[in-house]
């Protein structure tokens, strides 16, 4: 399989780590061309997929997924073309707009994300991205280069749900765009925004890979009322450029707010029954989807149990593989018995699915 490295932002649902694993799995199996990523994220997994010849579908609901897909899977001009597009980009010169009023700090105001020599840049290019009235796919490219570059030089721990009290030694550093790794492979790959169910519903697949976002099995704190939408506001506020109604210490969207962005993958309460939300919509989810093999991702803060989640599986699937990464001792070893399964002191597991729709 194809090794080369995928492009992407400090992430905390990213599976940059899982992309070996994921890869190895789909390698062993036949008569794949057709591949979902449905909850793509950075989309380093439909990266991955693309650079090793699949046709891939990319599906989030999040502005930023949908820019990176558009910009990794769909752009197809020139490589000079976007080097020079990048370049007049990069020569504009600053100045205090939005951006720096509510997300550029000073020497001595570090509880910011960007210092204000890097929001000036940034309230620069993001008119001139509107301004040159590019293609859809030429725009994605232009902000994908602009949200790494400011990935680069950030005063966070990988989201934006709060930021450093002392500045990171990168925030100091001049932010400069670079041309993304466009993967050019030929295939018709199809990039979504929308919801999983509705792109379940519309489209067929060979091959499913499908990484909900889990709500903590801890029940004495419930997942946080930050949801995904929340951690990465700021990437949507920058793609959409509409100066949004702002709240709270961290300026975040006010469509952040709690019940306004959760996922029901999120949810951490239970039905009638008994039976968390989650639960019902993973049930759902892979009773759903239209592919003959799934390949699901699940960590061990999620909230199902073993029982939950291998009960799940079989009312819809044969299960194939199991595959669990400790990222604590940095080792991957393959579970041939499905009654293995992590023990209560284990942590920062993840488990790789692979099963085969019945």
């Amino acid at each position: 399989m194809n090794t080369t490295k995928t492009e992407g932002i400090n992430y905390a649902g990213s599976k940059l780590k899982l992309i070996p694993y994921i890869m190895e799995m789909v390698s062993e199996l036949r008569g794949i061309d057709t591949v979902l990523d449905g909850f793509s994220g950075s989309t380093r997994v439909s990266q991955a997929l693309a650079l090793n010849g699949f046709e891939v579908t990319s599906n989030d609901i999040s502005d930023w997924s949908e820019v990176f897909g558009n910009c990794y899977l769909k752009a197809n001009q020139s490589d000079s073309y976007y080097k020079s597009l990048i370049e007049h980009l990069n020569g504009l010169n600053g100045y205090e707009g939005w951006f720096t009023t509510h997300y550029g700090g000073s020497v001595t105001d570090s509880k910011k994300p960007f210092r204000i020599h890097n929001t000036m840049k940034l309230d620069v290019i993001r008119e001139e991205i509107d301004r040159l009235n590019l293609s859809f796919e030429d725009k994605c490219v232009a902000l994908t280069s602009l949200i790494q570059a400011l990935d680069r030089v950030d005063n966070t721990l990988g989201h934006y749900a709060a930021y450093l009290s002392k500045w990171s030694v990168r925030s100091a550093k001049e932010m400069q765009l670079k041309v993304p790794a466009i993967v050019r492979s030929g295939k018709n790959h199809k990039v979504i925004k929308g919801d999983i169910f509705d792109t379940v519903a519309q489209h067929s697949f060979d091959l499913a890979y499908l990484d909900p976002p889990y709500g903590s099995n801890n029940e004495k704190m419930p997942p946080s009322r930050i949801r995904y939408a929340a951690y990465y506001h700021l990437w949507t506020t920058i793609i959409r450029n509409d100066k949004p109604e702002i709240f709270g210490k961290v300026n975040r969207r006010s469509d952040t707010r709690d019940g306004l962005s959760a996922s029901v993958f999120e949810e951490f309460r239970k039905n009638k029954n008994g039976d968390f939300i989650a639960m019902d919509a993973l049930r759902k989810l892979i009773q759903q989807t239209n592919a003959r093999y799934i390949v699901l991702s699940y960590s061990s803060g999620g909230r199902a149990t073993q029982e939950q989640l291998l009960h799940i599986i079989s009312e819809n699937a044969k299960l194939i593989d199991v595959k669990k990464i400790d990222y604590r001792k940095n080792i991957m070893s393959t579970l041939r018995s499905t009654n293995e399964w992590i023990s209560n002191d284990e942590k920062h597991q993840e488990y790789i699915f692979l099963m085969e729709k019945i």
